[in-house]
């Protein structure tokens, strides 16, 4: 009869997509006695086209030093950040650090969806948009027609 796995540790890194750090896995995995060489390779093999992200990962760590990976979708800010192509404001609510047009909020909120706690795409957008007020950044929840 087989012994059923025992989860003895879960840890939640933010690692660049494809290519993680060896240090910071081994700051956080090291005491865990799981081959870091192992977790290194399946996440960035998971993780090989999301190149240049930051992609968070919950690995947890069985008693026999066996591993699991279970991907999340990049940090809201740094999608904002990327669809922008620029940073957040230095001064939230003085300065405006650029403006998130209606159709980049949009795609921010469909990659962001399966980590939010709602299945609707417009109830996503104003979470987004939240997070996008919060780093200084205007929003436009509509398309202007003209």
């Amino acid at each position: 009869m087989a012994r059923a796995k025992k989860q003895t540790h879960r840890v939640t890194l933010h690692l660049e997509g494809g290519n993680a750090a060896m240090a910071d896995l081994g700051k956080m995995l090291g005491q865990t006695g799981v081959n870091l060489v192992e977790v290194k390779r399946g996440y960035d093999r998971a993780t090989a086209d999301q190149r240049g992200d930051v992609v968070p990962v919950v690995v947890t760590v069985a008693d026999d030093r066996s591993f699991e990976l279970r991907l999340k979708t990049p940090p809201t800010s740094h999608l904002i950040r990327k669809a922008l192509g620029g940073k957040g404001s230095a001064r939230p609510g003085h300065r405006e650090a650029g403006r998130l047009t209606a159709e980049q909020l949009r795609a921010v909120a469909v990659r962001k969806l399966p980590d939010l706690n709602t299945t609707d795409v417009e109830v996503a957008m104003r979470i987004v948009a939240g997070t996008a007020r919060s780093m200084g950044v205007a929003v436009e929840l509509r398309s202007q027609q003209t």
